[in-house]
């Protein structure tokens, strides 16, 4: 493999991999943690065998306003030529106990770790090239010039009422799509929580 051969076949990421957040101090855009596992095991191989992540460690510290934040490090490994790489270092964040300005209050995320070790593995990959295209505005393609220039639909009135038929907490959503409010959702990644949570209550 050339040195940019791995770089240029996962630099590019689907739009329907991509959704925008605004966490109310910093706003960008985040990518599906399965497009990436997707992308590693369609290159490498199954989970396990021909790529694998290992934790290294995890730990929490005080932040402002009683926040509580966790952070994971892991190293990835993967395997070229029947040879295992040596470990690739990322550290991921989150938060345990999270601050909502908007209604002065705190609320537990029992997700925290997960979101962590998520968020680590995403750095990871990013060193390998990894959605590329989003992080680098200047190594883009026509593809991905031609993709930027659609605006980005956000969850619509209509939308946000059904979600609340079908789910008491709201909060919990929000948390889980690292936003302030429902509004800062996409309007794909809201249908497809609302087609989740449909499909879970047609099975209880």
């Amino acid at each position: 493999m050339s040195n940019l051969e791995l770089y240029n076949k996962v630099k590019e990421v689907p739009q329907n991999a991509l959704k925008s957040f605004d966490n109310g101090t910093f706003k960008g855009t985040d990518i599906n943690t399965m497009w990436r596992i997707k992308k590693l095991t369609e290159v490498f191989g199954l989970c396990g065998v021909g790529w694998c992540p290992e934790i290294i460690r995890e730990w929490s510290e005080k932040g402002v306003n009683d926040e509580l934040l966790c952070f994971v490090e892991i190293k990835l490994y993967i395997k070229q030529n029947d040879e295992w790489s040596k470990g690739i270092s990322a550290t991921g964040g989150s938060k345990i106990v999270q601050y909502f300005k908007s209604k002065d209050y705190n609320k537990n995320n029992d997700e925290g770790y997960k979101m962590a070790a998520t968020d680590a593995l995403g750095v990871a990959c990013k060193f390998l090239g990894f959605g590329a295209d989003v992080y680098w505005a200047n190594d883009k393609t026509k593809y991905t010039a031609e993709k930027e220039q659609a605006p980005i639909e956000y969850a619509t009135k209509e939308q946000i009422k059904q979600l609340k038929l079908l789910v008491p907490d709201t909060n919990a959503v929000c948390v889980y799509c690292k936003v302030e409010k429902l509004e800062q959702i996409t309007k794909a990644r809201l249908a497809e929580i609302i087609a989740n949570k449909q499909k879970q209550a047609n099975n209880a």
